[in-house]
């Protein structure tokens, strides 16, 4: 009886020996403070560069500051423009006040340690990052330009295994915002500009397939749940096309003139579209709601009486993230809302707060 039992001993042992072996087989999880999270991208005050990626955890509403500065003991030398992740590689786009500094600082995503940089001249003037796969990156670039004119704009390819440019699409007056869809990459101009152009970039060739003026400055903001894409035109809102390029329905903001659209952004459903709408550029404001499927743009009732500096909605939980800006020397906040528009809490982060990303 006794031999019976050491032998039953001696099998389990081995069989959780084999269990543990088997387990320390699989892909390790990945280790870092930032594997989970919502990511701040402050811009800082231009003239001291002084922006950075504040973090923190879903459930959490403290916040580390300057999570880059922490980890490399030195700091980004810029305000910070975009952040974007493809597995454990994350891209944040840096603008320094000077000519030459500008980069886009490559980091591991999960502990925040620095890789690589590529600065100018193939990166000048960053605004706004998007990620292919996990071979290729598109960077939307001003270029170096006198007097604030932007007319010698490009799109940076980004190569992330060999972390280098490999090619600069050219596209005058400030290529800006960009969306991915349709194997295609759109992109707008910048308001800072007379531009007033929409353009297609085919993302297996690189090559420019698709250019189209509008009567203002076209702002694409995303792909809603049926596929199509949607455009900031002035105080109009388009949805288009994405295969043929036809604007399918013009949705009109009816507003003053002297009023702005802004920080447009969808639902977690992708079937509404939340914006603001201010004045006295963006002093004043509120926050309104349509669905894709309205045919106009109701702004009698907003659902949060204000506006602010950055918008997003977290894909997981779907409530609505906010900058808030109190100056352009102190402290901002992340504020957090619910779908309804009501306050949930706030979360102090770092200086000129204008977008997220979430992890």
């Amino acid at each position: 009886m006794r031999m019976k039992r050491k032998l039953s001993q001696a099998i389990l042992a081995v069989s959780l020996s084999v269990f543990a072996w088997s387990c320390n087989q699989k892909d390790p999880d990945p280790k870092g403070n930032y594997i989970q999270g919502v990511f701040v991208m402050n811009e800082g005050n231009f003239q001291q560069n002084n922006g950075g990626v504040s973090f923190f955890k879903r459930e959490g509403n403290t916040a580390e500051v300057e999570i880059f500065s922490a980890v490399n003991n030195s700091s980004l030398a810029g305000g910070v423009q975009g952040y974007a992740v493809t597995g454990d590689i994350g891209l944040i786009l840096v603008d320094n006040d000077k000519p030459g500094l500008d980069k886009v600082q490559i980091v591991n995503s999960n502990t925040f340690e620095t890789i690589a940089t590529i600065g100018t001249p193939d990166i000048e003037n960053p605004r706004e990052v998007v990620i292919l796969n996990s071979n290729k990156a598109y960077v939307s670039c001003w270029g170096e330009n006198g007097s604030y004119t932007y007319k010698n704009g490009y799109m940076a390819v980004v190569d992330l295994k060999t972390n280098k440019v490999t090619k600069k699409i050219s596209i005058g007056n400030g290529p800006d915002n960009l969306v991915l869809g349709n194997g295609k990459l759109f992109v707008g101009t910048t308001t800072f500009t007379t531009g007033k152009v929409l353009t297609a970039i085919n993302t297996t060739t690189d090559e420019i397939v698709k250019t189209w003026t509008f009567a203002g400055t076209p702002v694409p903001f995303g792909m809603d749940a049926d596929g199509k894409l949607w455009a900031k035109n002035g105080l109009d809102v388009v949805r288009i096309n994405p295969d043929s390029y036809a604007i399918e329905a013009t949705l009109k903001i009816a507003a003053p003139a002297t009023k702005s659209a802004d920080n447009f952004v969808f639902s977690l459903d992708r079937r509404a579209i939340l914006f603001g709408l201010s004045s006295n550029y963006g002093a004043s404001g509120e926050t309104y709601k349509f669905a894709i499927t309205d045919t106009q743009i109701n702004i009698a009732t907003p659902i949060i009486k204000r506006v602010f500096g950055g918008m997003a909605v977290d894909p997981q939980q779907g409530l609505i993230y906010a900058a808030v800006i109190p100056s352009y020397t102190q402290s901002g906040y992340a504020v957090r809302y619910r779908t309804d528009g009501s306050v949930m809490d706030s979360v102090k982060v770092g200086i000129q707060p204008t977008g997220f990303f979430f992890r």
